[in-house]
């Protein structure tokens, strides 16, 4: 009885998430001023270590406008001829703090004229609190980029944080990860060169070399955590406290 139990609990609490995800993507495309939900880390997701879940085929993708920061307008066709790992984040979300680090010794391994980590936060208390936090945890090789706007996120149909958007050098999708990544990961680090304009062997999207298991597929539909609204971010297993008025600030 106590099996049953628990198995109906599970299958409950899935459909829970899945239908608040949809219900906060439809909330997003129609009324602008929604907030992103979080991914928070209290519901235990296996992080991806061997690569990013490929599209089937290439897609576009909204040429967002954010700022650097030092103030000046920027947007992803800077980028272009770059292979570009675009990282939709927070300082309030627990699952993105924990993963930066590993972006930032990604970007320190693969960073140059073809291949760039673009870590964009969505912090709408502006540039100085992404600048403390990374002074905080010793952030050397990534660049600081913002929109306190928070309509990238919504061009780019963001459900959930963190989320990472895999574009090639052509500023095509061809890949997205909700949830965190140890990003520095030898078989992710090797996944990644993989993509790079001139390598041999470039994998193709839809191929059994990026991330298929289980794990991956269900983080890629639902985020593979619980969805808090960005107003009551839901705090996980971070370095330091979340609070509400970080995320509503």
């Amino acid at each position: 009885m106590l099996v049953v139990g628990t198995a109906a609990a599970v299958v409950i609490a899935a459909a829970w998430l899945i239908e608040h995800a949809a219900t906060a993507l439809i909330a997003n495309r129609a009324n602008p001023t929604t907030s992103v939900p979080a991914i928070s880390d209290l519901v235990s997701v296996s992080a991806g270590t061997s690569g990013v879940p490929l599209l089937d085929h290439p897609r576009a993708v909204p040429d967002i406008r954010f700022a650097d920061g030092d103030g000046r307008a920027r947007s992803l066709a800077d980028f272009r001829s770059k292979v570009v790992l675009l990282n939709v984040w927070a300082t309030w979300c627990g699952p993105c703090r924990e993963e930066m680090p590993t972006l930032d010794r990604l970007q320190a391994t693969l960073g140059g004229p073809r291949f760039e980590v673009v870590a964009l936060s969505i912090d709408r208390a502006g540039p100085d609190v992404v600048r403390k936090f990374f002074g905080e945890i010793g952030v050397e090789n990534l660049a600081l980029y913002i929109d306190s706007t928070g309509k990238a996120s919504r061009d780019l149909a963001i459900v959930g944080l963190p989320t990472t958007l895999l574009i090639d050098a052509e500023g095509r999708e061809i890949g997205r990860l909700i949830g965190p990544a140890k990003w520095d990961a030898p078989e992710m680090v090797t996944f990644l060169r993989s993509r790079l304009p001139g390598e041999t062997g470039s994998l193709t999207p839809g191929s059994s070399n990026g991330r298929r298991d289980g794990a991956a597929v269900a983080t890629r539909r639902h985020g593979g955590g619980r969805l808090a609204d960005l107003d009551h971010p839901v705090t996980g297993n971070t370095t330091s406290p979340i609070s509400k008025e970080g995320a509503s600030s």
